[in-house]
C-alpha cells in the first residue's frame, strides 16, 4: 500500500532529509503541518527526526528513484535537495566520477522531478524546490564540475517554470552560500601532493571548509524553502547565505570581471 492512504495532509517529499540542510528543511516543514516524507540511502539507520517518515532512495539508481516515486503516492512538494559537494582542479577528475557527480546531483533529481509531474498536474497543484548552489550564479576556480552540475539544475528549473505554471505548479531554485552543515567532512576532493594544481587547490579547499564554518545554519536555507514553499506565486530563485542579497545586487551592477576577481580574491586566488 502506498503511503498516500495514511492521511490526507498536504504531501511533501524531501530527498537527502537525514542530515544537513534535508534535515532543518524536513523539520520546518513538519512544523507548518506538511506530511513529509524524507528520503535516505539507508532508513533503517537513518535519525529519528519527529514527524519524518523514511523512504529509500538512490539518486544513482533508476530503478530506486522509480520505486521511491511510487511508494510514496501523489506528492503536492517536492525539494530535491540530496546531492554531493566537490573541489578539485577538473584535469584530475577522473571521467567516471564527473559523470556520477552529475547523475546525482543534477539527472536523478530530473527523473524524480519527471515521476511526480503527473500527479501534481492532476491535481492543479505543486511545488518544486531544487537547492542549487550560489555557484552557479558566482562560478570559481576548483570547483567546475560542481559549478556545472548546479547551473544545470538551476536551468532545469528555469526552463521547467513556464511548462507547468498553467497547472498551478510552481518551481524554484534555492541558491545557498556557505552553510554550516558540516558538508565539508563529506566533500569529494580531487588534489594534492605532486599536482601542478596543488598549491591553489589546497589554498581553495582551506577556504572554503573555513568559510563553512562561519556559514548560516541550515534552518536558514530551510526558512527560505518554505517561503517558496507556501508562495502564491514563487520566485524562480532565492538567495541565502554569503551576504546574498548585497553579492547578488553588485552582480547586477559590476562588470563580469570584476565580480570573478572578487570572488577568487575572496578564495585566496
Amino acid at each position: 500500500m502506498s503511503l498516500d492512504k495514511l492521511d490526507h495532509r498536504k504531501v511533501a517529499l524531501v530527498t537527502g532529509a537525514s542530515s544537513g540542510i534535508g534535515q532543518a528543511i524536513a523539520s520546518a516543514l513538519v512544523a507548518r503541518g506538511y506530511r513529509v516524507l524524507g528520503t535516505t540511502r539507508k532508513p533503517a539507520s537513518a535519525p529519528a527526526v519527529d514527524g519524518v517518515e523514511w523512504l529509500a532512495l538512490d539518486l544513482t539508481d533508476p530503478t530506486s528513484i522509480t520505486a521511491c516515486a511510487a511508494a510514496a503516492g501523489p506528492v503536492d512538494v517536492l525539494v530535491n535537495n540530496a546531492g554531493e559537494s566537490q573541489v578539485g582542479a577538473f584535469e584530475e577528475v577522473p571521467a567516471e566520477e564527473f559523470e556520477r557527480h552529475f547523475q546525482l546531483n543534477v539527472f536523478g533529481a530530473v527523473r524524480l522531478t519527471q515521476a511526480v509531474l503527473p500527479g501534481m498536474r492532476s491535481r492543479g497543484f505543486g511545488r518544486i524546490v531544487m537547492i542549487g548552489s550560489m555557484q552557479a550564479s558566482f562560478p570559481m576556480a576548483y570547483r567546475s564540475g560542481y559549478t556545472a552540475s548546479k547551473a544545470a539544475i538551476k536551468g532545469f528549473a528555469m526552463g521547467l517554470r513556464r511548462e507547468v505554471a498553467p497547472f498551478g505548479i510552481g518551481v524554484s531554485t534555492v541558491e545557498p552560500g556557505s552553510i554550516n552543515t558540516g558538508i565539508s567532512e563529506r566533500r569529494t576532493r580531487f588534489g594534492g601532493d605532486g599536482s601542478p594544481y596543488a598549491a591553489d587547490y589546497a589554498t581553495v579547499s582551506a577556504k572554503l571548509d573555513a568559510n563553512e564554518t562561519t556559514g548560516v545554519s541550515p534552518e536558514a536555507v530551510a526558512a527560505v524553502v518554505v517561503k517558496a514553499v507556501v508562495a502564491a506565486r514563487p520566485a524562480p530563485l532565492y538567495g541565502v547565505g554569503s551576504n546574498a542579497p548585497v553579492v547578488f545586487a553588485l552582480k547586477r551592477l559590476l562588470p563580469r570581471g570584476t565580480v570573478e576577481r572578487v570572488i577568487h580574491r575572496k578564495h585566496g586566488l
